[in-house]
């Protein structure tokens, strides 16, 4: 039975270790492993989830199957009313393809519509074949995007975005 857990900081150390599980497989085919440890320190250290939580504002959510945490998700606000952008949507893959991912999302999306929004947003690196999945959600191509994120990386992402 799948269920959803608001995480806190208390959360910390089963969002890093779902990372450390999912991480590495979903990106590398298409970053460096440098880029990937890069990042990982970057957006899961616990100073930095940590100030995910408690001074951003996100919004992290943590998958269960029974008791075993099995995903993970955070969503926040935006500058612009009525948009709110998931920043991180991630799935143990022995799950992937089973709908789970589906419920997960959806979870995201009726927690946000909730709190007045009218718009999912995310951003998927565009080499990512999770953007596939997004495509089948309802979600659409906006734009893309490069960010540089320090010591020589850069993201290039689609945003995406879709309707609720």
């Amino acid at each position: 039975m799948y269920h959803i857990k608001a995480a806190t900081v208390n959360d910390i150390p089963v969002i890093q270790e779902l990372t450390e599980k999912i991480w590495r497989p979903t990106y590398q085919s298409i970053l460096t492993p440098e880029q990937i440890e890069y990042m990982l320190d970057m957006m899961y250290s616990s100073a930095s989830l940590n100030k995910q939580i408690t001074e951003l504002g996100h919004q992290f959510l943590i998958l269960l199957d029974d008791s075993a945490p099995i995903g993970f998700a955070a969503y926040g606000t935006t500058d612009t009313a009525g948009i709110f952008k998931l920043h991180k949507i991630y799935l143990d893959g022995s799950y992937q393809g089973k709908g789970v991912g589906k419920f997960l999302l959806q979870q995201v999306a009726d927690q946000v519509k909730d709190r007045g929004a009218h718009t999912l947003e995310l951003d998927v690196n565009r080499f990512n074949k999770a953007k596939y999945f997004y495509e089948k959600q309802g979600f659409s191509v906006l734009k893309e995007k490069k960010t540089d994120i320090g010591s020589g990386y850069i993201m290039d992402d689609y945003v995406m975005r879709k309707p609720l």
